[in-house]
């Protein structure tokens, strides 16, 4: 292991919940520690601003978004009020101070076969802020090379493998991270390779709607954002029509890695005529469907799923997840690791990769040509 450093990572995702923030020790390559962490919570009208976000930039093409000016600032606003709070309370709940922090910021657009991502938020002004060097815009030139620029947690995942091995926790055999957020993707980990970037040591993809679409439902619906522990979900009936309409989506049938942006899965048309129950209980099979049909890809069974993100708080998609999958589902907590903040521990592990040059992806993980580093670091003036 390498000098270590301790980082501060933060992550907001397409479900608009909240801004997560976590403490990370390590080199950029093997993991020493966990730190204090926090979530703060979006409140209703910062919701609402960071929706008009994403509408908006689902309906302006790259051209529109390049000539922009300002288009997305009442966003950045709302996204450093939201995550300067994070990390005030995340710092106030730690013993270390950060060597620096990485930021992931919205993602309000991402077509990787134009070769554009992009996530809004002001680092410079977060540097500032905080007095902090602030490493961010960790997509684009993973996208520029031709990789779908998305997922960029399996690095990490590989890493958190190698120490559950290390520790004796797991065996070393294949093991998968599944992460349900706004969108739904999967690592297939194989922790007896030795470096992330190595041939067959990671596939990761998106395997298709995770919380939006079904968080979108029940705030149109009933102004709430989300299913609380599927129970709405589990008092309908799945609209089988509808369900096979959209698990027949060119997508799925792709070869991974790939990637989806929030919006790519539009329910047919007549699908707002069900009713709520019904319309939730099958956005939610959909989410399930998906992830199973995402086994066909994996190079070997795996040991177990180890369930990541704000979707594995949905009591009913859980139940029907394990009935329906060729392998147990384990919570990460039994691992000794935090569901909520693995996505913000990635991102505090991919800074200090990148303040190192190491790669962040790799064509097993987004498809590029070869294995790629990113990321651009905002210093504090003075």
């Amino acid at each position: 292991m390498g000098e270590r450093a301790w980082a501060l990572g933060l992550m907001s995702g397409t479900s608009l919940d909240g801004v997560d923030g976590a403490m990370l020790l390590g080199d950029g390559e093997a993991v020493a520690g966990f730190g204090a962490s926090a979530y703060v919570e979006y409140t209703p009208d910062e919701r609402r601003v960071l929706r008009a976000a994403l509408a908006q930039g689902a309906q302006m093409s790259t051209i529109d978004l390049r000539r922009a000016s300002g288009a997305f600032a009442q966003a950045e606003a709302v996204l450093h009020s939201a995550h300067l709070r994070c990390i005030e309370t995340v710092l106030a709940r730690s013993e270390h101070r950060p060597a620096l922090i990485g930021f992931h910021g919205q993602t309000v657009m991402h077509r990787p076969q134009e070769r554009f991502t992009l996530q809004i938020g002001d680092a410079a002004r977060l540097a500032q802020a905080t007095g902090l060097p602030v490493v961010h815009d960790f997509r684009t030139r993973d996208v520029a090379s031709g990789g779908q620029g998305a997922p960029l947690v399996p690095f990490f995942h590989h890493a958190l493998a190698r120490g559950l091995v290390a520790a004796g926790t797991i065996e070393a055999a294949p093991i998968a991270f599944l992460n349900i957020g706004g969108v739904a993707n999967v690592t297939w980990v194989d922790p007896r390779m030795e470096r992330p970037e190595a041939p067959g040591a990671l596939l990761a993809f998106d395997t298709g709607p995770g919380n939006a679409q079904l968080n979108d439902w029940m705030m149109s619906r009933c102004g709430l954002p989300f299913d609380a522990e599927g129970a709405v979900a589990a008092r309908g009936e799945v609209d089988r029509a509808a369900l096979g309409y959209m698990l027949e989506a060119g997508y799925l049938a792709a070869r991974p890695p790939k990637s989806l942006d929030r919006t790519d899965f539009d329910p047919p048309e007549g699908f707002a005529s069900l009713s709520t129950e019904d319309g939730a209980a099958t956005l939610s099979a959909l989410t399930v469907g998906c992830i199973v049909r995402a086994q066909r890809w994996f190079p070997e069974p795996v040991q177990g799923w180890t369930l990541c993100g704000g979707g594995r708080k949905n009591a009913h998609m859980m139940a029907e997840l394990a009935q329906a999958l060729d392998a147990p589902l384990i919570s990460p907590e039994t691992l000794e690791l935090d569901g909520d903040m693995i996505e913000a521990q990635c991102f505090a592990h991919l800074a200090l990769r990148s303040a190192a040059g190491l790669a962040l992806s790799a064509p097993g993980t987004t498809g590029v040509a070869e294995p790629v580093s990113g990321g651009l670091c905002a210093r504090p003036t003075g």
